[in-house]
């Protein structure tokens, strides 16, 4: 009966874009200048990095910017390792969300899967059904490409030619926040000490950031010290990264667009604030929907370079070049 009604919220939502296009035809990025890795030039690591789809059964302004990016993923040339997104995958969390985002993202030429989760993803039900359901997104997809990862909680360790990726995941079903267990935060400190003992960078995946930075409380409309933030463990995670050479933090939840709130060095380690791929952004100097970032990593440095995926086009004026500390 579950299956039954899944199928008929995805056919519904099916046709609901198609009607959405018939009266807004739907525009395809370009194709002159397709994401690749770029080995060549010394990359060691390719990783496309987007925030906050939110893609929604209803919400039609976001259908063109999410169908055109994914599109754009899907022309991609070789050498793409991964994509990662930092949460906000689906507006509700429903299964014919999930089911739609899947069918768009299987095709993308990329060698696999990194999902977050964000607030939107685990707010509106019970904690273990948005494990078994994100869980079992996730895994579709790497087992699609032939990648023998398996996620089997909501934090997990992903690597990429070597490179460590880090992904929280909240413990506990909250709304807009996150909480982050003792067993968690030790497993990150842990793990970052070995990850970050020979110099390499660690990538540290969380959906919300830490207070007081990016813009915050100010991006979040409140004047809260914790609005908009990972809440009231923000000290303690930010102490955990502080320890560690080369770490940086990737999150989202913002929608700020690309500008003066999307990099912030914190301390010892480097935060980045993925702008939303399928919503309108805000507070950046380029705030159009369907925009992320490529993640290079070379030898001595990271750079994050700036794309607006649902136009097909690389903007570099916005680029983000992290030298690596030895």
């Amino acid at each position: 009966m579950v299956e039954f009604f899944t199928q008929l919220g995805y056919k519904m939502l099916a046709a609901f874009i198609s009607l959405v296009f018939a009266f807004t035809p739907y525009v395809a990025p370009a194709t002159n200048d397709p994401i690749e890795g770029n080995a060549e030039n010394g990359a060691n690591m390719t990783v496309v990095a987007w925030a906050d789809p939110q893609f929604s059964n209803y919400m039609a302004k976001r259908f063109q910017p999410f169908n055109a990016a994914c599109e754009d993923l899907s022309n991609a040339g070789k050498g793409v390792d991964a994509l990662l997104i930092a949460g906000d995958i689906a507006e509700n969390g429903l299964a014919c969300e999930y089911e739609y985002i899947s069918e768009k993202l299987a095709t993308a030429n990329v060698g696999g899967y990194m999902m977050a989760v964000g607030n939107h993803d685990v707010r509106l039900r019970s904690y273990k059904q948005v494990v078994n359901r994100f869980t079992a997104f996730a895994n579709e997809l790497n087992a699609g490409k032939d990648n023998d990862f398996t996620m089997n909680a909501l934090h997990y360790t992903y690597n990429v030619n070597g490179y460590t990726f880090f992904v929280l995941g909240t413990d506990t079903a909250e709304f807009e926040e996150s909480y982050f267990n003792e067993a968690q935060l030790s497993w990150l400190d842990s793990e970052l000490a070995k990850a970050t003992a020979k110099g390499k960078p660690a990538f540290v995946v969380c959906h919300q950031s830490l207070k007081l930075t990016h813009g915050l409380p100010d991006t979040w409309n409140s004047p809260s010290e914790t609005a908009g933030s990972v809440g009231a463990q923000s000290d303690e995670l930010k102490a955990i990264m502080n320890k560690y050479k080369n770490v940086i933090m990737i999150s989202g939840h913002l929608h700020t667009g690309l500008g003066q709130y999307t990099y912030q060095k914190i301390d010892n380690f480097h935060s980045i604030n993925l702008p939303s791929t399928a919503i309108v952004n805000k507070d950046g100097d380029y705030n159009n929907a369907g925009i992320g970032f490529m993640i290079e990593a070379y030898n001595n440095h990271v750079l994050f370079r700036a794309r607006d995926f649902a136009q097909g086009k690389y903007i570099p004026e916005y680029d983000i070049d992290i030298k690596l500390s030895k």
